[in-house]
């Protein structure tokens, strides 16, 4: 696919990446001409240096020819011109980063009248995923499939878990529920399991389940906790003022701790119903003021990472059950991991496995394509979720039967308002769902998992 990224920061080079090492041809427009130079030394992409809503530019870029233009520059009136002009030379659609809350309110509009494909805000998608794992505190992380039908949910085994030692096929048989193990990241090596596989202290795990069966397991093994009611945010940007909107809107209680008071003021104003404490996060006298102690979970939405992680291990100091923490930089996020500073959240990795999912169905639209797609374990492992269509190779035949290839793994079937959790007499069908896993990288249709 012929596709033009104008804007090369967080989103944008992360987006590069992804879609060079897919063979798509891309071509980069930045005005910083030592990011073109970073770019096309580090990937085969070609790049031009100059405003990326001017139409010679884009037209010098191929902008008319191309199948798609990603708009993700730090400026989202940039971005929605860069679509507009985009749209009006050929290119067939167009994606725009927009961050701001007040063009939130108005995206069906901009969809509709001014063109745009898609539009991806990376701040409110990085709230929504930290509130799913703040109503499910038990899991390091939560992600969904079918409109919330099928969770994906991770865990860490730890010394003296009733997993300890247990092979996978005999997990339903002994919590009478339905959860499958479909991924596992045992210290560097990553395993897409078979039955046999026995679980070890350590290993973090993926489960695939419906909300109910995820429940019932986590607290057959020990692990349920109650939802969370009262959060302590220190960090009061865009990340910080969607999940304190939503969460409040949800009947939790939530203070936010930030710096600047001007940006106090507005979130005071913005959310009437949190408590918004204007002072330094990182201060821990003030920190222990405010009841780090007491509050059920942590959030560090600061824009440094190092504050995030430093503040977030303290909150594991004061044994505060749930802690979450947003960074940017991912060249050490299994280090990080390592630290125990909870649930860690990347705003551009969500933004992009957004777009990511939408290309990938974009190719394949006539097929049984892309509807939802996360990355997991450092990018290692992919979760996708397919619509079988009418043309699909794989229909009507026993899953036993199917030649699949390897590390790949069939996690969930859905059909209608029912999840199967396949066995080899299973066969898929006609407007199915289907959840796959594996460590195959870059599938575009459900025939990719075939031999």
């Amino acid at each position: 696919m012929y596709m033009v990224i104008v804007g090369d920061g967080k989103v944008g080079a992360l987006l590069t990446e992804y879609f060079s090492k897919e063979g798509h041809d891309i071509v980069v427009i930045d005005t910083d001409p030592e990011v073109i130079s970073n770019m096309t030394n580090l990937y085969d992409v070609m790049g031009i240096c100059g405003n990326g809503a001017n139409y010679q530019v884009q037209m010098d870029a191929g902008v008319n020819k191309a199948e798609l233009l990603i708009a993700a520059t730090s400026s989202d009136e940039l971005n929605i011109l860069c679509c507009m002009v985009a749209k009006k030379i050929g290119a067939k659609r167009t994606i725009a980063r927009v961050r701001n809350p007040e063009y939130a309110r108005q995206m069906g509009f901009m969809r509709d009248e001014l063109g745009l494909s898609m539009a991806v805000n990376p701040e409110y998608e990085a709230a929504a995923t930290i509130a799913r794992i703040l109503r499910f505190p038990s899991a390091i992380k939560i992600d969904s499939f079918a409109k919330g039908r099928v969770d994906l949910a991770e865990i860490r085994i730890e010394e003296g878990s009733p997993l300890v030692g247990k092979a996978l096929y005999a997990l339903p048989k002994l919590y009478k529920v339905n959860v499958l193990v479909c991924a596992v990241q045992r210290k560097d090596n990553i395993y897409i399991p078979t039955g046999d596989f026995v679980l070890q202290a350590g290993d973090q795990i993926h489960i695939t389940a419906s909300h109910s069966d995820l429940s019932a397991f986590f607290k057959t093994i020990g692990i349920y906790r109650q939802r969370v009611r009262n959060v302590m945010i220190v960090g009061g940007g865009k990340v910080g003022y969607y999940l304190a909107r939503g969460l409040v809107d949800s009947g939790m209680q939530v203070k936010i701790i930030e710096k600047e008071r001007a940006r106090c003021i507005e979130l005071s104003e913005a959310i009437p119903k949190a408590s918004v404490v204007c002072g330094d996060g990182t201060d821990e006298d003030i920190l222990l003021e405010e009841g780090i102690e007491k509050v059920d979970a942590f959030v560090s939405l600061t824009g440094i990472d190092e504050e995030n992680i430093i503040i977030s291990l303290y909150a594991n100091t004061k044994n505060v059950f749930k802690v979450i923490t947003k960074i940017n930089r991912l060249s050490f996020s299994g280090i990080i991991g390592s630290l125990g500073v909870g649930s860690i959240i990347s705003p551009k990795v969500i933004a992009s496995n957004l777009i990511v999912s939408y290309v990938r169905a974009m190719q394949n639209s006539m097929g049984s394509n892309v509807r939802t797609l996360y990355k997991l374990v450092n990018d290692r492992v992919e979760a996708l979720e397919f619509y079988v269509s009418e043309s699909a190779s794989c229909i009507g035949i026993p899953l036993r039967d199917l030649r699949l290839k390897k590390n790949v793994l069939l996690a969930s079937i859905i059909r209608g308002n029912k999840i199967i959790y396949p066995h080899g007499e299973d066969t898929l069908q006609y407007k199915d769902r289907v959840i796959v896993v594996t460590t195959n990288q870059y599938l575009r249709d459900l025939d990719n998992i075939l031999e």
